[in-house]
């Protein structure tokens, strides 16, 4: 059984390839072959594969330029997202810095022409800014706000370009602006659009053939696709009769759109004709699509997995086109779907449950990070690993959660942390009442946001817990803020309204330390030393704190920032969250008593 659940964390997977826009046949993967995720470029003429990068700690973020010469990739130091891109030559060859001369930042996007043109977006305590970089000069700074942003795309002609910006304060609702770089290396204000307050827009990328900008809005309380000229100032929104949240992205053509579906943690790939008004679905299996792409030949590729089955990279006529090296993980139960009346509305939740378990059985709520995120019916290894040990596993969709239109979403910003446990809290009381849960064996565990709940849940429902395993979490809120990232800075002030100082008594009545006297079930921590999003300062205290009152803890360090990406050490996090579970539900009786860190 052990080594079941530790093959699906060390089977080899790839993402879904992308290529160079000038130089099709020139892809870039990103792998944990060697045991750490890292990047790999891919000749599908030849199909000569290479890996770019080999780093202790691991690289997810890199991207191709437009010809397929150069693969760029951000140089961090030990997983805390800050540092610089570097690049090097598509076969091989030492890496250089790619914009000599600009200091480390956290990503704020990243966008390159085919005549070496690049514009860089970076994230400081100063706020953003975006950097245009030629071959041979100095960066120079073309856009700057204190207040937080992205930068998306530039066209093909290189003279536009756009970012998605929070100058009116609220980084969870940006605004879109498209520049026009002028000859002198200066910029101009082409056009501005912003819905208004609570209503986000995000720039997606322009039309292959134009300056037609695809931008995703929320005018009808969900996320729909819209293309913006902002030359002409005309606006075009895809109304589609499809159920959901619906994003979007070019076909090489510019003539239709692929359309992503995304219903009820669940998702479909339309093809979207923009001349006909046609939308025809691709032929997909029931699961996720956790990205999808149409290639100049028309054909569609796509990452697909479901609960039971792990993924696959595959095109639209049934061909898989990048297969792993090495055995494949082992399959997993199906995931069921329940829908629970909540405080706020119907809560959906996914609970698996293993083969021929007698109810009722231990059972663990995983609760989802982000909040800007949501449970989906794809393949996960740590879901599978709790199955396998005979633990169910239900996941909430809580308010707060992406999926279910901006008004779920937005839900919690009254009430942050506590609005989300309403609903676990109601899918709990299910869970026990339906006979499924053992009340006795219960466990609240979460990673990021789903760690930070997981604390909360701990002092304010205490009796509703047999024990919680926090990863990387938010654990004293006031501290958290101090230390962390602006960019998520900025995402607090926008769901508390202003920042600790403004409104303390929201961050005091919302901060798990605040409820700590009260936590009983014993407490399993988990945290990165070099953490940007959840940082170790504020952790600690919150440990410091447990310990002057006794309460029983256990604590699991990590030489890494926001979890890790190297195999070896997944196992370990999730080793050490199997054997506290099973000694405190009583489902091993071996292991020592909880420890004082």
């Amino acid at each position: 059984m052990g080594e079941r659940w530790q093959d699906r964390f060390r089977a080899s997977r790839v993402s879904l390839p992308s290529w160079a826009r000038e130089a099709p046949d020139h892809s870039m993967f990103r792998s944990n072959a060697s045991g750490t995720w890292e990047i790999y470029t891919w000749d599908r003429a030849t199909g000569e594969q290479c890996q770019v990068t080999k780093r202790h700690h691991g690289t997810m973020s890199g991207t191709l330029d437009p010809t397929g010469t150069w693969v760029w990739w951000f140089d961090d130091t030990d997983g805390d997202e800050f540092g610089v891109w570097r690049r090097q030559p598509f076969r091989g060859g030492p890496d250089a810095p790619a914009v000599p001369g600009l200091p480390s930042s956290y990503i704020g996007g990243l966008a390159l022409g085919a005549s070496g043109l690049a514009l860089v977006g970076r994230s400081t305590d100063d706020g953003f800014s975006v950097h245009l970089s030629r071959p041979g000069t100095q960066p120079r700074t073309v856009y700057s706000h204190r207040q937080e942003g992205w930068i998306s795309d530039l066209s093909r002609d290189e003279s536009l370009f756009a970012i998605g910006h929070s100058e009116h304060g609220d980084s969870r609702h940006m605004a879109v602006r498209v520049l026009r770089l002028l000859h002198d290396g200066t910029t101009e204000t082409v056009a501005d659009l912003w819905d208004g307050p609570g209503r986000d827009l995000t720039p997606v990328g322009f039309a292959p053939d134009g300056h037609r900008l695809l931008v995703l809005h929320e005018r009808y309380d969900r996320v729909e696709p819209l293309i913006w000229d902002p030359l002409s100032g005309t606006e075009q929104e895809i109304r589609l009769d499809l159920p959901g949240e619906l994003s979007a992205g070019w076909t090489p053509d510019g003539g239709s759109l692929l359309i992503a579906q995304d219903h009820r943690a669940r998702s479909r790939v339309h093809r979207h004709d923009l001349a006909t008004g046609a939308t025809t679905p691709l032929d997909i299996p029931r699961g996720l699509v956790s990205a999808a792409a149409a290639r100049p030949d028309g054909t569609v590729e796509y990452s697909w997995s479901s609960s039971e089955h792990p993924p696959v990279v595959r095109d639209t006529t049934g061909t898989t086109v990048l297969a792993p090296p090495g055995p494949t993980a082992p399959s997993s139960v199906p995931v069921r779907d329940v829908t629970v009346p909540g405080p706020g509305g119907d809560i959906h939740a996914l609970v698996s449950v293993p083969a021929d378990a007698a109810a009722p059985v231990p059972t663990v709520f995983i609760v989802h990070g982000g909040p800007e995120s949501h449970d989906v019916d794809a393949f996960a290894p740590d879901v599978a690993a709790w199955v396998d040990h005979g633990f169910a596993v239900v996941r909430v969709n809580y308010r707060g959660s992406t999926g279910y239109g901006t008004a779920w979403r937005d839900a919690l910003e009254s009430r942050v942390g506590l609005t989300e446990l309403e609903d676990i809290k109601a899918v709990r009381d299910w869970s026990v009442a339906s006979g499924l849960a053992d009340p006795d064996r219960l466990v609240l565990e979460g990673g990021s946001w789903g760690g930070y709940l997981t604390l909360l849940g701990l002092g304010v429902y205490p009796e509703d817990w047999s024990l919680g395993i926090a990863a990387m979490p938010i654990a004293d809120y006031v501290t958290s803020y101090a230390d962390q990232m602006e960019a998520l800075c900025a995402f607090d002030r926008s769901m508390f309204g202003g920042s600790p100082d403004e409104v303390p008594d929201l961050y005091r009545r919302s901060s798990p330390i605040t409820y700590v006297e009260n936590v009983s079930a014993p407490v399993l921590i988990l945290a990165g030393e070099n953490d940007p999003r959840c940082p170790i300062r504020q952790i600690d205290n919150y440990i410091t704190r447990l310990a002057e009152l006794g309460k029983p803890h256990e604590v699991y360090r990590f030489d890494a920032g926001h979890g890790s990406f190297v195999v070896e050490e997944q196992i370990r996090h999730m080793s050490a969250e199997l054997d506290f579970a099973q000694r405190f539900t009583g489902t091993r009786t071996e292991g020592p008593s909880p420890r004082t860190a």
